[in-house]
């Protein structure tokens, strides 16, 4: 028979359990999974009873939140691998987020599992199942995810267009995130893409700046547009090791400046350079290209130096 005493320990022991949820919660951005709750002792009917009295709230199918307000950024990563089971992790651009990818946001979290795991659908998430899952790319450490560099390589196969692949690459390197020569390793792995010849096009200029495109890269990209080849082109170093190229047509009077890989945020390098240039345009005769820019907006930034030839009295190809 139970006793005053003994139902004052089962008491007891509930709130316990719930404190070490709560403990357990915090850790992960206040969002606990199910299988964790009923591992610290909770009962499927606490559980419900929890959700019933609107002390907790359901994160998908897998996760409570241990609050009703709203799930923290950090919250719905860890749901979202919970929902993907026991070996998923963030991949893409949803893992370079939560490895500290600054100035970027996801509308969709991106959780790959091994094959022969049935993916879950539910909206805000996009749980697939990939032959490139290792446990070596996974990191353990706060919200299981992938590894910075196969992160970003993965994020720009993925990417809707060829610009935001090439931000991707850029930016975990802008900020302190990775280095290009591990980027570049985790992209050797990538046998087949269809932007392979882009992403190597990429690393090749984080890791050697303006020298990867070369003089006669240049020129070659003037005579298939039917301009002018400048009459001399100049590498240059800069303070801070990093490569500029000056192309010069003396005899129109304009300077095209190819800027390397710079501290610059990735997302505003290429507009800020393309309105500066129109600007340039009315009274200048120098012209700014950062190298992302050939990657990115190639037309847009050959229009304007047809334009600046044409101010100079070039009178197009014959």
């Amino acid at each position: 028979m139970e006793t005053k005493e003994n139902k004052r320990h089962t008491v007891q022991d509930r709130r316990n359990i719930l404190d070490a949820v709560s403990d357990l919660a915090d850790t992960q951005g206040g969002v606990v999974s199910r299988a964790q709750a009923y591992a610290a002792g909770l009962t499927r009917g606490e559980l419900r009873a929890q959700i019933a009295a609107r002390r907790w709230q359901r994160v998908w199918t897998r996760s409570v939140c241990v609050h009703t307000g709203e799930v923290s950024a950090r919250g719905r990563q860890w749901a979202a691998v919970f929902e993907g089971g026991d070996r998923a992790m963030l991949d893409g651009e949803a893992s370079l987020v939560a490895s500290g990818l600054q100035n970027y946001r996801v509308s969709v979290l991106r959780v790959s599992v091994p094959r022969g795991v049935k993916p879950l659908r539910a909206t805000g998430l996009d749980i697939r199942r990939t032959r490139r899952w290792s446990a070596a790319e996974r990191v353990v450490t706060g919200v299981p995810r992938t590894r910075v560099p196969v992160a970003a390589v993965r994020a720009a196969m993925w990417a809707a267009s060829d610009k935001q692949a090439a931000l991707l690459l850029t930016m975990p390197v802008q900020q302190g995130m990775t280095t290009p020569e591990l980027i570049g390793r985790a992209l050797l792995t990538v046998r087949r893409d269809r932007r392979r010849r882009l992403m190597h096009a990429v690393v090749t200029d984080l890791i050697g700046g303006v020298r990867s495109l070369g003089e006669l890269d240049f020129a070659r990209q003037c005579r298939r547009r039917g301009l002018p080849e400048p009459s001399r082109q100049r590498v240059r170093r800069g303070k801070d090791g990093r490569y500029y190229l000056d192309v010069i047509w003396d005899d129109f009077g304009l300077v095209v400046e190819i800027d390397g890989i710079h501290h610059s945020w990735a997302t505003s390098v290429v507009p800020d350079a393309l309105r500066q240039n129109e600007v340039s345009l009315g009274r200048a005769t120098v012209l700014r290209l950062p190298l992302l820019g050939l990657r990115v907006a190639a037309d847009e930034f050959f229009d304007q130096i047809d334009r600046g030839l044409r101010a100079g009295g070039w009178c197009g190809a014959a």
